[in-house]
């Protein structure tokens, strides 16, 4: 660990000047995912290479500077990292990042690194220092520029790949990466971008450079309303690696004025970026949570009626036991009363079992359980009505894959058709229903239409029995509101629609299950 890091810190800081210091974004990251029983080897890491530099450059400028250079900043920034990762201000939950807090570190960590900073300068003694043209204030603006653009190169990359490797675990991450429409926005529009406009910055006047480098900020906050925090922090590192391009010399005031704005507009798209995760992260919890409430309702939906086929075998297998009953009955009428007509007892045991046999077919019908959907809605308890009733009913289904519905989908669909048809006559001026069912994809789902039509047609209203209906119209006419409830429980809508000489209902519902 040791080794590792003075060898990291002593290459990164071959590129590292007062106003570019990607050691401050070396030194957050670390710290903020290495254990702290190596944190005693970070600071030995650290003191390595500054030893080394501290002591070859002693005889320059002077041995009071050099102790001071050989002072770790990694030790005075350790609390402040501690700080936040005992309290889990930076990271709330597994596999999230708070980004006002990030941008409070850093510009915690840039502040007390810039103060070691302007300390050892200060301390700086000899005739190269007296020889220096820049004075205390601007070199403090420098180093705090530096250490500040240099976290925000670094760490906001470790923290989207932190957040990418718990969401999807190491064997996937490189695959999520690889396919991810950040990665893909990136190496096709903010890298072309960039290089463009580190081209016209290299190649240009003066003034027409400045305005080139303060063009790169416009790929950082397109990627950041696009992508959030995360584009924000691709963006930027690009976007400062870019500026660094196009520096003519070390202190260049266009290139200082150029890091100035880019750190302003990553900070800013950062900020922006985290309130937009935010909102997206709710509204995706929310999703989820109306996912799950529909799974609920959807599951609740099939229990009751798997209850409702239950009770319907139950009362056909009462049908039998009165049918037995009244057959025990009446052989000892006979041998009590041998003049009773018996004809009138056999009908009325008839008509009961009859109507309990038509009960139980309304709770579940037998052809829905037995053929399926599309003979439920020809031959089942529900066109038999209608036409005991005089109405003339036609159902027009032009599709196979009716009956590769869920089985919770076709048991709502026959309940809607039952209860549209209810809303339709209800009003008792309907003498024909037509009914068509349409299957098909819409959005990625599997989806269908239910349109119940029911016409007017005066010779045959006059001898509609709407006696027989009554049953059909109590035990199913609940209304539209109940149509529509009925059916957003699979995420679908219904309408009622009324024209002359026609009522119409129609209603959609989307399949659950994956196809």
């Amino acid at each position: 660990m040791v080794f590792a890091y003075a060898l990291s810190y002593a290459l990164l800081r071959e590129v590292t000047f007062s106003h570019w210091t990607p050691l401050a974004g070396l030194r957050f990251a670390v710290l903020l995912f290495v254990p702290y029983r190596y944190w005693p080897a970070l600071v030995l890491g650290e003191f390595l290479p500054l030893a080394y530099r501290g002591i070859d450059c002693a005889s320059t400028y002077g041995w009071l500077w050099a102790s001071t250079f050989m002072v770790p900043p990694i030790a005075l920034v350790m609390p402040v990292i501690r700080w936040f990762r005992e309290r889990r201000r930076l990271f709330p939950c597994t596999g999230q990042t708070s980004i006002n807090m990030f941008l409070f570190g850093t510009l915690t960590v840039s502040l007390i690194c810039a103060a070691v900073n302007i300390a050892t300068f200060s301390l700086m003694r000899g005739p190269l220092a007296d020889a220096y043209p820049y004075k205390v204030q601007t070199v403090a603006g420098w180093y705090f520029l530096g250490n500040y653009i240099g976290i925000l190169t670094i760490v906001p990359l470790v923290l989207l790949v932190r957040e990418e490797w718990h969401r999807f675990g190491r064997s996937r991450l490189w695959a999520r990466l690889s396919g991810s429409p950040l990665v893909l926005d990136a190496v096709c529009l903010l890298l072309p971008a960039l290089a463009l406009l580190v081209w016209l910055a290299s190649g240009l006047a003066s003034q027409a450079s400045q305005e080139a480098r303060i063009a790169m900020f416009l790929p950082v906050a397109w990627l950041a309303l696009r992508h959030g925090w995360r584009g924000a922090a691709v963006g930027g590192t690009a976007a400062s690696i870019a500026v660094m391009l196009t520096m003519p010399a070390v202190h260049d005031s266009d290139t200082l004025h150029a890091l100035v704005f880019v750190a302003f507009t990553v900070t800013t798209m950062m900020m922006l970026g985290g309130r937009i995760a935010f909102l997206h992260d709710r509204d995706e919890r929310g999703r989820a949570e109306a996912r799950l409430a529909f799974a609920l309702a959807q599951r609740n939906v099939h229990l009751g009626e798997i209850q409702l086929q239950q009770i319907s075998n139950a009362l056909e297998q009462m049908s039998g036991s009165i049918q037995a009953s009244y057959t025990q009955m009446f052989a000892r009428l006979r041998t009590l009363l041998p003049g009773t007509d018996e004809r009138t007892y056999h009908r009325q045991a008839a008509l009961t079992q009859h109507q309990m046999y038509r009960l139980a077919d309304s709770l579940y019908p037998t052809a829905l359980r037995e053929r399926g959907l599309s003979a439920a809605l020809r031959e089942g308890s529900m066109p038999r009505a209608l036409d005991e009733a005089g109405m003339a009913y036609w159902c027009d289904i032009r599709t196979d894959a009716l009956d590769k519905l869920s089985s919770s989908v076709q048991t709502t669909l026959y309940r809607l058709s039952s209860e549209a048809v209810s809303v339709v006559c209800a009003q008792r001026n309907v003498s024909r229903i037509h009914i068509r069912v349409r299957v098909g994809v819409l959005a990625g789902r599997r989806c269908v239409a239910l349109q119940v039509d029911g016409y007017a047609d005066f010779d045959r209203l006059s001898r509609i029995r709407w006696g027989n209906l009554e049953t059909l119209i109590a035990s199913s006419g609940m209304g539209i509101a109940a149509i529509k409830d009925r059916a957003g429980v699979f995420g679908g809508k219904a309408r009622l629609k009324i024209l002359s000489g026609r009522s119409r209902v129609s209603i959609m519902l989307f399949d659950p299950d994956i196809f």
